[in-house]
Order: C-alpha cells, then structure tokens, then sequence
C-alpha cells in the first residue's frame, strides 16, 4: 500500500547534493504522471532507480503547489517550457487564430493578429512543465477516469486483457486516495494520490447556486438537492457511468487545503527513506539518447543507458535557456531497463535521437537507423477545446469553484455512443492558452468551456528539427482533417446548450453580452458563422498517441500491449504517448493508472 504522500513544501530537492552511481537496475527519463509515480513504485519494491529530470524542483513554489494557481503556474518561468504548434498545414489558416503568438524584434511576445513591423510568426502557444513532477505541477488537476471504452480498445487492439476496464479500474483503486467518498469501498483509500471534489458556492441566494439551479432544470436534474449533484462521482464504479449526462463534482488530484498532490509529493515520500527505497533523482538532466549494444547473434539491440547533459534550463522550451548553454555530457548504465516517460513530445523525439524512428527522417538528420518505426511520432491526437463566454449585466456575487456538466451530443444521442462533450462552467476566463494567459474580463464573466471528446482526427505529427537534442521538434495537430463537420456540430451542440441556459439566468444577471462564439446580447450569427470561429480557434492541452501501443498487426504500433518498444528490447515507453487515442477529457487520471499498470507489467517480467 501507498503511504500518504508528503506535502510538497516539506521537502526539497538538490541537484548538487545527489550522487550519481554508474549503474542502476532502471533508469525512468520523465517525472511526470508515468514516469514519476513509475520510478518511486520500482524503488519501493527494492529496486535501484535512477530517475532524471531537465527541469528542477519547484514543490514548494505557491504559484505550482496550490492547484487553483493553475493559471500562474502556466505562465510562471521557472517551470513552463513553451512549445509553438501548428494546427494545420496552412499558413494562413494558423495566423487567423486570435491568440497567435509572434516574437517582436526586442526578443518580447506580441499575441493577436495584427503583429507590428519586424515580428517573426512563433505560432500557437502549447505550454508544457519541465520540472519535478512533469505537467501534473502546471494543470488543473482534473481527474476523470476514462470511458471504459477507451479501455477496452486498448485490449481489443492488442489481445491483452489486461487493459479492459476491470483490470484498469483495480489500478485505480490502487493509487487513489478518494477522500471526496469517505467509506466509500468501490474506491481506494490507502494510495499517494489525494482526490478532492472541487468547492461551488451554492449558498442561500447567491448567483453560484441560481445558475447552478438553472442547469439542473436545464438537463432534467431541477428536482434534485444541488449540493447533492455538485457531489456526483464522475468516477463512480457504475456500469451506466459513461451513458449518464448532468451535473458532477470536478474531482482534482489536490488534497483538502488545495495542494497538489502527484508525483512530485509521492517521489519525495519515497525519496525519504533511502536506505529501504533505493531512489535517486537527477534534477536538471536532459536526456539525449538512449545507448544500445547488440551481441554477436542478437537481432535485436538492447537498450543499457542513457546519455544526458547535465546543465540548469539546456533546453530550447525553456524561457531561461540560452543558446551559448551547453552542459556537461554524463552517461549512466540500466542493468534491466530503460524507460522513456517525456512526454507526448519528449518522448518520440527522445526515440529519433537515439535512432528508433522513421527511416527517412533519421538519415535526414544523419543519425543512425537502430530500428525503422515509422509510427514514432505520428497519429497524434488531442480533444478540440472551446468556450462560450459572457458578460452579465451586473457583477456577479458568490459565484466561486467550477462545476461540470457531462452532455452528448445530437451525433452521440442518434448513435447511442458514450457522451462526448465535458463542460465545466463558472465565474472565470478560460479561452485557451498563450503567454500571459488569460484576459480578465471582470466580475461580470461567466464561462462554459468546452472539451469535445474522441474528435475524429488523429493525423498530428513530431518531427525533429534538427539533431540538436535542445532543439523543440516540429509540432503540427492537424486538426480537423478528417470528420470535420461532425465534429464541429457536436461542439456547436456543447455551445448553444450552454447559450440556452445563460440565457435563463434571472433578470438583472441575463441576458449575457456574448464575448464568443457569438459577439453580441441578441444572438444573431449563424451556425456556419460559429463553426467558422471554433475551427479557427480550437486550442487543446491534452495531446497523447505519438508512441502508440498497438497490435502485431498495426505497421505503426511502437509499442506492445506491456509498452515494450518494438524490435529493442530493454527499452519501455510510459506516458501519455503511450495511449491510441486520448482516454476521455482529461488524461492526467488515466495516465497515473497507466504508470501503475505498466510497474505492474515491468515486475512481471522482473
């Protein structure tokens, strides 16, 4: 059983006081939810680990401790990294986002669409974490469990059982420490991972609990107590889960006081007693490759370590960085495993330096072919994201917490298929992300935003820039190529329910003066018109599947069923990446289940 995790600011990391040995049974590249949870687990069952991260430990900085500074934690320098993506593959098309990003001739950003004289076009802000704990310290903590579903595609794909639903759900019982479902033994209770419903002022006449009322009338629940639906369990063990629609308590990985609760505090718990968990961390190493050696009659190689420059912001996301940085070239030998957990873009990158790839892409680049994958790096998805928002006629009073709505869609309800739009709904500014996010609009503001489920297309791309492992890569979503239409109309769905209910808000509050999709009080654009604008303005934050677990018979599977890269041995891929597609609206939850089931699958084979 998982201690209770230790609060982040009780401990502190120090990269110059860690010793670095030469070998260890497992060295894990990546802190965050697979790689983080993953190394502390191999530790706690006696095995050495060596566990590295690029960035350093900000466990103790208020702006990433405290889960409702997701916003500061976003833009704060000392652990963002600032990735720019494209959305498609024209140019004109990305400069019509209204948050692009350009780089003005004094080094400063300029947001919008009409850049001054000089700028060079960066492109569409896609923020990541490089710091102890990967991006579980910078998000917003929600924690969803996948539509099961989702699982049961993976064990479908692969033939491995272990993947279905049931199977999944023991992990999460495993890790989680459900303190929102006191007694209740369909969760776990003992695990590192603290889950919290998140709070909604609901009290006698406040605007919070008159709007909340509305959209319990709304979607069918005006009968029940709303204090009792703002505890709803999206996490229930409940076989009808995914079909039932309404209101639910937004479940965060944060403990009571509001502080985050992750891999960050779960290694440092391990981290604790040395002598008994045989964990070392070494903060500010950026991994460059992996090693391999191949014996005589060997067909395959076998991954032995790892190579990485030690050295304070080495790579190019970092604000901090700076090109004359070079760091110091150290390696460290894996006596059983190698485990790559860098995330959706670290991690394919990571694989290409080290000569696991596309072939053409490779010898592009001059690096050595150990294994042409051609699926690394591609079929990457993501959930589309937007937002209805708008301004009430007065400021609004007792409207704090965001509270979540789980709807389908017309397409979903007409095909009988799980719901597919998860809305969370206050007195905030959420319209996606750029440096300096978000604008404030007042007390006035009140936002439904949008996350479109299991969109169509999954023809996004990770390609490498250069050899230089401090270079980001190339990132292109290529959103919307395929099933264009029936995406946009199930989020058009998401928004006009959410206009519908805005629009029943008590007099004096409605009507709402519509910032978008619609800018107006009297609505009065046309759905070709709000379609228009969502697909320009989709953002996302949720990218997985460029290291994609696959079938024997999926020429760009990169991974088996037990994360095992394909033609290496030695070698595991643990993180989001890992995914085929992206497990339901947030995959903060489902990635902590994937670590442990992938300790669980790494000790098997011990």
């Amino acid at each position: 059983m998982h201690p209770l995790p230790f609060l982040l600011s009780t401990f502190a990391l120090s990269a110059a006081a860690t010793k670095i040995n030469s070998t260890y049974e497992y060295v894990v590249v990546g802190s965050g939810p697979g790689g983080g949870p993953l190394a502390a687990n191999l530790a706690r069952a006696g095995h050495s680990v060596l566990l590295l991260e690029a960035g350093d430990d900000q466990g103790s900085n208020p702006n990433i401790s405290q889960i409702l500074n997701f916003n500061k934690a976003g833009n704060d320098p000392t652990t963002r990294w600032d990735f720019f993506v494209k959305h498609s593959d024209d140019p004109e098309r990305e400069k019509k986002f209204e948050h692009y990003v350009y780089r003005r001739a004094n080094g400063e950003f300029y947001v919008g669409m009409s850049p001054p004289k000089g700028a060079s076009a960066l492109g569409i802000y896609y923020p990541r974490a490089g710091t102890l704990g990967g991006c579980a310290m910078h998000n917003a903590g929600v924690s969803v469990n996948a539509a099961d579903t989702d699982w049961n595609y993976i064990a479908e794909i692969t033939g491995d059982e272990t993947w279905g639903t049931e199977e999944m759900r023991r992990h999460l019982l495993s890790i989680e420490n459900a303190v929102y479902a006191v007694n209740d033994t369909t969760h776990g209770h003992s695990g590192y991972l603290t889950l919290t419903q998140a709070r909604v002022s609901v009290g006698n006449g406040s605007d919070g609990g008159a709007l909340v009322q509305i959209v319990a009338d709304a979607v069918g629940q005006g009968e029940v107590e709303v204090e009792a639906l703002l505890k709803r369990d999206m996490n229930a063990q409940d076989k009808g889960r995914d079909l039932r629609t309404g209101i639910f308590g937004q479940i965060r990985h944060a403990d009571a006081e509001g502080r985050r609760v992750g891999p960050n505090s779960f290694i440092k718990a391990t981290l604790v007693d040395g002598r008994k968990f045989p964990l070392t961390v070494s903060l500010n190493s950026l991994v460059t490759r992996v090693l391999f050696e191949k014996e005589a009659n060997d067909t395959s190689p076998r991954a032995v370590g790892v190579e990485y420059l030690e050295g304070e912001s080495l790579y190019s996301a970092d604000p901090r960085s700076s090109k004359n940085a070079t760091g110091v070239v150290k390696q460290v030998t894996a006596s059983r495993e190698v485990i790559i957990s860098g995330g959706v873009f670290n991690s394919p990158q990571i694989l290409k330096l080290s000569g696991i790839g596309p072939a053409s892409e490779l010898l592009k680049w001059n690096i050595s072919v150990v294994v042409d994958l051609p699926g690394v790096g591609t079929r990457m998805s993501d959930n589309y994201e937007t937002s209805i928002i708008g301004l009430a006629q007065r400021d609004l009073h007792n409207v704090s917490g965001t509270h979540a709505v789980m709807l389908k869609s017309a397409a979903a309800i007409a095909a009988n298929r799980t719901r597919d739009l998860y809305l969370f709904c206050g007195s905030f500014s959420f319209e996606g992300y750029w440096p300096g996010f978000p604008t404030e609009f007042g007390k006035s503001e009140y936002e439904c935003a949008i996350v479109h489920m299991n969109p169509h297309s999954q023809d996004g791309t990770v390609t490498l820039r250069s050899s230089d492992p401090r270079d980001m890569p190339e990132i292109n979503f290529r959103f919307y190529e395929e099933g264009e239409d029936e995406d946009l109309k199930a989020i058009l769905d998401g928004v006009k329910w959410a206009r519908s209910v805005l629009a029943k808000a008590p007099a004096g509050i409605a009507p709402f003066r519509e910032l978008h999709p619609c800018k107006s009080t009297e609505v009065n654009c046309t759905d070709a018109e709000q379609k228009e604008w969502i697909k320009l303005n989709t953002y996302s934050h949720h990218a997985t599947s460029t290291c994609q677990i696959g079938g024997d018979d999926d020429r760009l599977a990169v991974l088996d069923s037990k994360f095992r890269v394909r033609g290496v041995k030695g070698l595991r891929v643990v993180d989001a990446s890992a995914f085929p597609r992206v497990p339901g609206a947030f995959p903060v939850l489902p990635t902590f289940m994937l670590s442990e089931k992938a300790f669980r699958d790494i000790l098997a084979d011990a």
